[in-house]
């Protein structure tokens, strides 16, 4: 089988690695691949292997596969218009996973010093290879356990170095804090200033380690599902948006003269049931041709399916043998995620919600919590009082007098005095904690709800459908507000109105509400297309079930053997136009 120029000029078209590239470019680089064909179950190259070739798939579909520790691990299941090779021609390395056909399969070889020529050659193209290999690499680093069987991630990514530094900005030019109190020191030899000192220096340490903690646990990715921004600080906050590729509406770049000449910028993707925006973005041109490829392929997708469900429907309906929808292949192992001690704690911290001001369960739900600020405010007073009855036992113990020889030690009572406040402040604080870890809001699946229980009392619980919400609305007031982004968020639902005070990312939450709501009414919408795809099955169905019937009808009529009522007789059609009564 021999694919002619054009149709390998629109096959390269679709895929990212080669956008931005006109008609000419696209047909020197179609002319320099070469067709291989591979039956199902065989190997196309194995770990360790040399690499010397790009393979794009044009028909067929492969699995990728590595060995780790001695065990076959499953990567990812590749379609066509896929394509795998690419880092080690990059890297100069040997082959870093094994390919076995799981389908009979056609490919286009593109050889490595025909690659290198090509990048020479054409500079726009060794940005889009870089996408690529630098998000096949970080997915390698990195185990989501939230991924479905058989979801391949193909883009992922973080924010443009450039924001760490700015992250690192704040902390490096405090430094001159522990530096003056140092300076201190030195001139009055007094031990507080060095003591102060450390202390400081200590709290900037750790602010430095938060915040890149915090640059770092941003990802964006996009998977041959969705599309997903997540982020995390490990044992405080986590957020996972994301959409069905199915439901995007457009992808846009936005970018200012810095990210220009840095290339990096924001990819905005929108969609029918919110938006999504991954922000600093390194080369954010490529990165939304990767999404804009996978998206028109969903589209694709999407339409074939529907076109499959409506006939299994009809073969269903007709009592004729149906195919199982989404059939797995016996040789098509589930992928599964490798662990080891650090992940196992990574995913032990995250289980815990002590501090959490929003997390999702398995089911779907997101809970917020009120903000950090409003913990403080309720448990200062029992902290400051532990600690002032810390201190004092601390002190009445050291400075104990010595019992004399032969009399039994007695009970200090200001020692005693000093340990029940002690343990009555430790309470006081854990109540006020349990009071501000219980009034949670919460989104569902189906509706937003706000929930206010008091230790050992009463709650109170109000719920709303998503359904009826009208309108949602975030307000962070005053400066303090907007430095610890925190706020309130109003919901209209009918006459009524609920407010989520004092939450984290006040315009984070709205979001996450109406991207709920978006996404309860495309459910909704789907339920009506299937609906509406039952509907016109029965039609068809009916159709060809009345046909035979109708034929024998038309016919026997046409022999004179059946006057229906209402139709004229023989004698009064005219000769000349008999079609018209038929």
């Amino acid at each position: 089988m021999t694919i002619s120029s054009v149709d390998r000029v629109v096959f390269l078209k679709k895929i990212h690695l080669f956008r931005g590239l006109d008609d000419d470019q696209l047909t020197t680089i179609a002319a320099r691949l070469e067709e291989q064909a591979y039956q199902a179950g065989k190997a196309v190259f194995m770990q360790g292997d040399e690499a010397d070739s790009l393979f794009l798939i044009h028909s067929g579909t492969v699995r990728i596969m590595r060995m780790q520790k001695n065990k076959p691990e499953q990567l990812a299941l590749l379609a066509p218009e896929d394509y795998f090779g690419e880092e080690e021609l990059f890297n100069r390395e040997r082959r870093s996973a094994s390919v076995y056909t799981e389908t009979d399969a056609l490919f286009f070889v593109m050889a490595l010093k025909d690659l290198k020529a090509l990048i020479d050659q054409i500079r726009t193209l060794k940005p889009n290879f870089e996408v690529a290999i630098s998000s096949r690499r970080l997915a390698r680093q990195l185990q989501f356990g939230w991924l479905a069987p058989g979801e391949v991630i193909y883009f992922l990514a973080r924010k443009h170095p450039i924001l760490l530094w700015e992250a690192m900005l704040a902390p490096a030019f405090l430094l001159i804090v522990p530096a003056s109190l140092f300076v201190g020191f030195l001139l009055t030899t007094r031990a507080v200033f060095i003591y102060l000192a450390i202390a400081v220096l200590l709290l900037e340490i750790a602010w430095t380690i938060w915040r890149a903690v915090d640059w770092g646990n941003d990802y964006y990715i996009v998977t041959n599902l969705r599309v997903i921004w997540l982020e995390k600080v490990v044992a405080l906050y986590d957020s996972r948006q994301e959409a069905p590729l199915s439901t995007i509406l457009s992808v846009g770049v936005e970018t200012d003269q810095t990210g220009r000449m840095l290339d990096y910028g924001d990819v905005i993707v929108r969609t029918f049931v919110g938006r999504i925006s991954f922000h600093h973005v390194s080369h954010p041109y490529q990165a939304a041709s990767m999404i804009e490829e996978y998206w028109l392929r969903a589209k694709s997708s999407s339409h074939r399916a529907n076109v499959e469900a409506l006939k299994r429907s009809i073969r269903q309906k007709l009592g004729l043998p149906v195919e199982e929808e989404g059939r797995a292949s016996a040789s098509s192992p589930v992928p599964k995620v490798v662990t080891n001690n650090a992940s196992r704690l990574k995913a032990f911290l995250d289980t815990m919600n002590i501090f959490k001001v929003r997390f999702e369960d398995k089911r779907g739900t997101i809970t917020y919590r009120k903000h950090w600020i409003v913990l403080f405010e309720q448990t200062w007073q029992p902290g400051a009082f532990f600690l002032v009855m810390l201190g004092l036992s601390i002190y009445r113990f050291i400075h104990l007098p010595t019992p004399s020889a032969g009399v039994a030690p007695t009970v200090d009572p200001f020692l005693a005095v000093f340990l029940i406040g002690l343990v009555f402040a430790f309470f006081w604080w854990i109540y006020q904690y349990w009071d501000w870890s219980n009034d949670i809001f919460q989104v569902t699946l189906d509706q937003v709800l706000d929930i206010d229980r008091k230790p050992l009392g009463r709650e109170e619980r109000k719920a709303a459908a998503l359904d009826n919400i009208q309108s949602t609305e975030a307000d962070r007031r005053g400066l303090f507000q907007v430095l610890f982004n925190y706020g309130d968020v109003y919901i209209a639902v009918g006459g009524t109105r609920m407010d989520f005070f004092d939450v984290f990312d006040p315009s984070g939450v709205q979001q996450d509400i109406d991207r709920r709501r978006m996404a309860r009414i495309e459910r909704k919408s789907q339920a009506e297309a299937v609906a509406e795809r039952e509907r016109l099955a029965d039609f068809f169905v009916m159709y060809h079930q009345s046909t035979p019937e109708l034929r024998r009808d038309q016919e026997a009529r046409l022999k004179g053997g059946i006057q229906e009522p209402g139709t004229p007789d023989e004698t009064d059609i005219p000769e000349n136009k008999p079609d018209e009564y038929y």
